[in-house]
C-alpha cells in the first residue's frame, strides 16, 4: 500500500469517527476533527531564532491565534489529541537548535536517550501541582510523539508559582535556584526544550542548573513563542 493511499485512508477514516463522535476544533472551536484544516495549517513551523538575554532560543510558532489555543488545550485543557499536530513543529525547532551548534561539539549519537556521547534533549520538570492535574508531562509526550527522547536530567528543587501575570523581574525570581540536576553531568552536552518561551526565565534557570552540575548547553528550543509585552 502506498503512502499517499495510506493517508487518504487514514483521512477517511477520521472523517467517519468525527461523523460518529463529533468534537470540536481545538485551535478555533468548530465541530470538525481535533483540529480543523485551517488550524492544521497555522501549526505550520515557522521556525525563528528568539533572544532572551544572551540566549538564543529556536522557535517553532508564536503563541498566538490558533496555536495558542491549540497549545493552551493540549497542556491544560485534556486534549492529548492535539499532540500529533504539535509534535512536527517542535522537532522542526529542535532540528534548528542541533543545526545551529557549531560541528565540532556536536559530538556522536545527537539527540539520543543514553548517556554517552552526544547532545541530550533535556526537558524541564513539571512541578509535582501540574503532574497531578495533568498526568503527563506535555513536552516528554510530544517527544515521544516526534521520535526524539528526553534525558531526564533535571528536577525541581522548589516548587514554583504559576509564571502566568507575573513580570520579567517576579518571574526570574519565581524561577531563581528552583531547579537542579539529578545526578553530575561532566561534560554532557545538552539541548534544552520547553513548549512556550516567554521571559525565558525557566530556560534561563535550567541552564544555569546543568552547568552547576557540569554539563554544557549547546542549544535551546520551544514549541511557541509569545511576544506579549511583560511588565519591568
Amino acid at each position: 500500500m502506498s503512502r499517499q493511499l495510506r493517508a487518504r485512508l487514514a483521512a477517511a477514516s477520521r472523517d467517519a469517527w468525527a461523523t460518529v463522535l463529533p468534537t470540536e476544533c481545538s485551535g478555533c472551536g468548530v465541530v470538525d476533527r481535533a483540529l480543523c484544516a485551517e488550524c492544521r495549517r497555522a501549526l505550520v513551523p515557522s521556525v525563528h531564532p528568539v533572544v532572551r538575554d544572551d540566549a538564543v532560543i529556536w522557535a517553532a510558532l508564536t503563541y498566538e491565534g490558533a496555536a495558542r489555543h491549540a497549545i493552551a488545550a493540549y497542556k491544560d485543557g485534556g486534549r492529548t489529541d492535539a499532540a500529533a499536530a504539535l509534535a512536527g513543529p517542535l522537532r522542526a525547532a529542535i532540528v534548528a537548535a542541533l543545526a545551529a551548534v557549531p560541528a565540532g561539539r556536536r559530538g556522536r549519537g545527537a539527540a539520543r536517550y543514553d548517556a554517552g556521547p552526544g547532545i541530550q534533549l533535556v526537558t524541564i520538570p513539571s512541578s509535582r501541582r501540574a503532574w497531578r492535574v495533568r498526568g503527563y508531562h506535555p513536552v516528554d509526550a510530544l517527544l515521544h510523539r516526534a521520535g526524539l527522547h528526553p534525558f531526564p536530567a533535571l528536577a525541581q528543587r522548589t516548587e514554583a508559582l504559576d509564571q502566568v501575570g507575573l513580570g520579567r523581574a517576579a518571574r526570574a525570581a519565581n524561577k531563581s535556584n528552583s531547579l537542579v540536576a539529578r545526578r553530575p553531568l561532566d561534560g554532557m552536552l545538552v539541548i534544552l526544550v520547553d513548549d512556550i518561551v516567554t521571559t525565558g526565565a525557566t530556560l534561563l534557570e535550567a541552564r544555569r542548573a546543568v552547568s552547576a552540575a557540569g554539563g554544557a548547553v549547546v542549544g535551546l528550543a520551544t514549541l511557541a513563542e509569545t511576544r506579549r509585552l511583560l511588565s519591568p
